[in-house]
């Protein structure tokens, strides 16, 4: 399943509706890097690789604005890792 999961620049976020339930990626904006502070699934859409959508989509639009990325966000901390260096190029000093 490929989910469109939507940045609501307004709101310093990215979205997904999962039976009815918003799953939410929050982040911080500043000097071009962005702070990962929440990922929030609730428990009952959890399971579904809905949370490594969200920091999976939240990356690769960070690379495509040339942001950095602090993963502030121990969810996001941890997926990052298990994804074998592939965004370690986004990492802010």
């Amino acid at each position: 399943m490929t989910r469109e999961i939507q940045h609501n620049q307004a709101h310093s976020r990215f979205e997904w509706t999962e039976d009815g339930q918003l799953c939410v990626l929050d982040y911080v904006l500043r000097d071009g890097v962005m702070a990962i502070t929440h990922t929030g699934v609730p428990s009952s859409v959890g399971g579904r690789g809905i949370a490594a959508d969200l920091a999976r989509t939240a990356l690769d639009t960070a690379r495509e604005k040339g942001w950095k990325v602090r993963p502030l966000c121990s969810y996001v901390d941890a997926w990052m890792r298990r994804q074998r260096g592939a965004y370690d190029d986004l990492l802010a000093g």
